[in-house]
């Protein structure tokens, strides 16, 4: 696509190095359009294909504000939609009409169900040779999994990440954030920005197909490594990281907060920082595999002398020292972080349905493109179709 970005009717997308580039996101729920919103804010065009009547499944997840669903709101926010019936020749012709245009595909549907429709990469490729068609799946494309169903709490008991979190001893826990569905979505972008650049030369569209499992896989490498090397099974270590000390969560006066030191060096500033010198001559504590042996030890050490003072006065003089440590943030206070501020990390949508609605922002910054200091709305159910096809028809497409 060439001229959408100016007379597309969707909203419009904030400016980026994609500006131009036109995006049909067929997905639903998180993943995909978590991956779409992410094409969006480096200035995409997306425009939902949702299906009739109910839409995108999220569209029925809380929280609600006067019947609208946030959580639709947030991770769709700046996209257009179109409802389309895909068992239906007409619906199906807007499509097909659609995909002359479009830059890239986005679709998490089961592996086979696009192809009953006629709608699959194989029989699509030679009608749209340049289209970047992206499959964002469970299990992946192939393999014998691939037609399984899945969500994010599937993928992070399959992935193995619930098998390392959470305390030893105590039942398995799922990690709060959906890092399955979040990991899949930014594989799914880096992926399709891969075939963009590939096919500046190449002039072909290529699929991309992205398995929520593989990108669970991707997230243990360094355990899989360490497995490779030893045998060990890693298992839940609480906070604790299995080959850094020390590298946790510390009780102080008053709460909690992390210690970071990655290298003998850093340890030997924490002591001094401290106003521990002892913690250097310690023989238990003298190399950072010496800590890992006596971890525990190290720990009841570390939170006798933090005990002394408030979290706050200990991330004063670490973060003066040079000693990477950290409050415990709970939401709130993370979006009322002075650094989340300046980095314009959290940001209003001007949603009319949910006043004071805030999303993340974009983590990528890049130097020639402005900062926007707001978000479009989501749009709702089918809202853009009459423009979409009077689009369409002044394109005589």
């Amino acid at each position: 696509m060439t001229d959408a970005q100016n007379s597309f009717p969707a909203p419009k997308a904030p400016s980026g190095p994609l500006s131009g580039i036109f995006v049909l996101d067929l997905s639903r729920v998180l993943a995909g359009p978590f991956a779409t919103t992410l094409l969006n804010e480096l200035g995409a065009q997306v425009l939902k294909v949702e299906r009739p009547e109910t839409g995108d499944d999220s569209r029925a997840y809380g929280p609600f504000v006067d019947g609208h669903s946030a959580y639709f709101a947030g991770v769709n926010r700046g996209k257009g939609s179109i409802a389309l019936a895909l068992d239906e020749e007409e619906e199906r012709e807007i499509l097909l009409r659609l995909l002359r245009h479009a830059d890239v595909l986005v679709e998490n549907f089961r592996p086979g169900t696009l192809e009953k429709y006629g709608l699959g990469y194989d029989q699509l490729k030679e009608r749209f040779p340049s289209l970047i068609y992206t499959s964002v799946s469970g299990y992946g494309q192939y393999g014998p999994l691939s037609k399984w169903p899945a969500y994010d709490l599937v993928m992070q008991a399959m992935g193995g990440v619930i098998g390392i979190t959470g305390h030893p001893g105590q039942p398995p826990i799922r990690v709060g954030a959906s890092v399955g569905d979040i990991t899949a979505g930014i594989y799914t972008a880096v992926g399709v920005l891969a075939a963009l650049y590939d096919r500046k030369t190449s002039g072909k569209g290529r699929r991309v197909d992205i398995a929520m499992l593989d990108c669970q896989v991707s997230l243990m490498e360094n355990l899989i490594v360490a497995y490779s090397a030893n045998g060990k099974v890693p298992g839940p270590l609480g906070s604790r990281h299995a080959s850094i000390a020390p590298f946790e969560i510390y009780k102080t006066q008053d709460s909690y907060m992390v210690i970071a030191a990655g290298n003998d060096s850093l340890f030997r500033v924490l002591a001094d920082a401290l106003e521990a010198p002892q913690l250097k001559d310690d023989s238990r504590f003298k190399t950072n595999s010496l800590r890992n042996q006596h971890v525990l030890d190290l720990k009841r050490e570390l939170e006798a002398i933090l005990a002394a003072h408030t979290t706050a006065y200990w991330l004063a003089i670490l973060n003066k020292a040079g000693v990477p440590a950290s409050v415990i943030n709970t939401v709130d206070k993370l979006i009322a972080e002075p650094q989340v501020k300046a980095r314009n990390m959290v940001v209003p949508v001007d949603d009319p349905h949910i006043p004071g609605l805030k999303v993340s922002g974009n983590p990528v910054k890049l130097s020639g493109f402005s900062e926007q200091s707001s978000r479009p709305a989501a749009s709702a159910l089918d809202a853009d179709r009459a423009a979409v096809l009077a689009w369409l028809d002044r394109r005589k497409s």
